[in-house]
């Protein structure tokens, strides 16, 4: 199981202190916590896409280059690319960019993401939401498995041989599924044979299995390998020494988060007691301290039938630089450690 961080790059007030670092700050924060992210060991960062005044992460693929100097070992995706939103063409060329910059360790994560901003900001229309995504993600598969193609749909212009360049070193460039709680989605990633990225961010993970079920069932039917056929897990986590620890810091940011978003979107605050709930041992935060982050971590892992990547959304919560960056040290240094011997790599046998 690959071990990673995802951010959003927030940029929001601290829910205890009210104080807000700079714009310019919060980026070299950003490129700091990416780094230490690399010299602890741990697999995969991933970096989202929002329109929206309280993220710095419009721009992923030029944040993710910066970091590529910075950084050896550790994975780059998106987090995710909003395909739906966006031109193929140029997602394509910045993530080969990207790719060569790093020396093969760009990776895209496409999905239609949660918010809805960026549709009236490049002219789209809202009701073609899945239309678009449907023929943009067909083009950018096209994309990486040809030089020069020939492609035409209905919500761009046709393309009729042209080259796309540059080439990624990585062939094919590595391209996810970032999916919700939806059954077509899941069944789309298994036809297409794609590896699969699914956002657990509320109830209980181990509800997802008849989801991830079809989905494997879908990529069996249509010829792929169970190889190809990964599932990753993007989860709201945090990890510091204690228990209490964890949930003190945690609660505050998360709370203002979702209840800020929760306005928007019909729901109610969020109460201490639902926090909780959900960093029960079936619940969806993987919010503690090491030991036992690493044993919620096992436990959905057999309860989903096996997943090949878990990355920690932990910039939702406002926590500070420090805190982060402590809890990318537990992250890399407590509970990787465990799963991997829980979980060693199988060794090939001739």
């Amino acid at each position: 199981m690959q071990i990673g961080i995802d951010s959003f790059a927030a940029l929001v007030p601290d829910p205890i202190t009210g104080h807000i670092v700079t714009a310019q700050q919060r980026i070299a924060h950003l490129l700091e916590e990416i780094r230490l992210a690399d010299e602890v060991g741990l697999d995969q960062f991933g970096l989202g896409e929002h329109h929206r005044t309280e993220y710095l992460d419009s721009a992923p693929a030029v944040i993710l280059a910066a970091a590529a100097s910075i950084t050896k070992k550790i994975r780059l995706t998106s987090a995710v690319t909003v395909l739906s939103a966006a031109d193929p063409v140029r997602v394509f060329q910045e993530f080969a960019t990207l790719d060569l910059i790093s020396g093969g360790r760009a990776e895209i994560v496409a999905g239609r993401g949660s918010f809805i901003e960026s549709f009236p900001l490049f002219g789209l229309k809202l009701e073609d939401y899945d239309d678009l995504f449907a023929e943009k993600l067909d083009l950018l598969l096209t994309l990486r498995e040809k030089n020069n193609v020939h492609w035409s749909g209905k919500h761009r212009a046709a393309l009729t041989g042209q080259g796309v360049f540059p080439r990624p070193l990585q062939n094919p460039l590595p391209v996810w599924l970032g999916v919700g709680g939806t059954p077509e989605s899941f069944v789309r990633a298994g036809v297409l044979g794609l590896p699969l990225m699914v956002a657990i961010i509320g109830g209980e993970p181990h509800r997802f299995r008849p989801l991830i079920d079809l989905y494997r069932e879908a990529g069996k039917r249509s010829g792929h390998s169970p190889e190809t056929l990964k599932v990753g897990i993007h989860a709201l986590g945090y990890v510091a020494d204690t228990d209490q620890q964890a949930s003190d810091d945690f609660f505050p940011g998360y709370a203002e988060a979702f209840t800020k978003i929760g306005k928007e979107r019909g729901w109610p605050p969020v109460t201490r007691n639902q926090f909780e709930a959900l960093r029960r041992p079936t619940g969806a935060l993987m919010v503690s301290d090491p030991e036992t982050v690493a044993s919620k971590l096992l436990k959905m892992n057999e309860a989903l039938g096996g997943i090949s990547r878990i990355s920690f959304q932990m910039s939702v919560a406002a926590l500070n630089h420090d805190k982060l960056l402590h809890a990318i040290e537990l992250l890399g240094t407590k509970v990787a450690p465990i799963i991997r011997n829980a979980l060693p790599i199988p060794v090939a046998t001739k």
